[in-house]
């Protein structure tokens, strides 16, 4: 396996046991683990960095009718979200949305005649937590840019601002109030006064 490693790769490898991917990198070599070409890698799961705060970010909703493209995609946005160091949960399998119509086969004679069509809605979710909003950013469109037809992605996520933010805020507004109507004042007495000059122009 190594030596197999060595001939497709053009760097230098890692040490082996950086270059397993049934289990984590080591801090020293997380950087060359990750840049190098490991065959079979993506056959793994993915590995799933600890939480540090457990502040939640982001939460991204998947759906398709077929299940095996579902597991597919989930599996390659895991894997992009470790390569990324974001801690994130296993994908979830939400419950499958059922619908079923029941339409007559033709009219007249054969109206009696139904028949039953039936489509199914398969949901997976994967959470994250503990990442930089930009980071999370940068994982949402690496999976646009990548997006598997006949899997739908929705996705949430949730910024947090400092505290007193909305006062901050309301002081700003105040400000510019204040200046629009400083402005206008100046403007209304610098035109009274150029009216007096005018009219004592006149009577001179």
């Amino acid at each position: 396996m190594l030596a197999a490693i060595k001939r497709h790769t053009a760097q230098p490898c890692p040490p082996e046991s950086a270059l397993d991917p049934s289990g984590p990198p080591t801090a020293a070599a997380e950087p060359q683990w990750a840049a190098a070409t490991v065959h079979g890698r993506s056959l793994y799961l993915p590995y799933q960095h600890p939480r540090t705060h457990s502040i939640p970010v982001a939460m991204i909703h998947f759906r398709s009718y077929f299940p095996h493209l579902l597991d597919q995609f989930t599996h390659f946005a895991s894997h992009s979200a470790s390569a990324l160091a974001i801690p994130i949960s296993r994908p979830v399998a939400l419950p499958t949305q059922r619908s079923l119509w029941t339409v007559l086969k033709g009219p007249f004679a054969h109206k009696k005649k139904q028949e039953n069509f039936e489509r199914k809605v398969h949901k997976r979710a994967i959470k994250a937590w503990d990442a930089d909003p930009q980071v999370v950013e940068r994982w949402v469109k690496y999976l646009e840019n990548h997006a598997m037809g006949g899997v739908g992605m929705r996705v949430i996520k949730w910024e947090r601002a400092q505290v007193g933010i909305g006062k901050d805020r309301l002081d700003h507004v105040k400000g510019q109030i204040r200046i629009a109507s400083a402005t206008n004042a100046d403007k209304v007495k610098k035109l009274g006064e150029r009216i007096v000059r005018e009219e004592l122009g006149k009577e001179a």
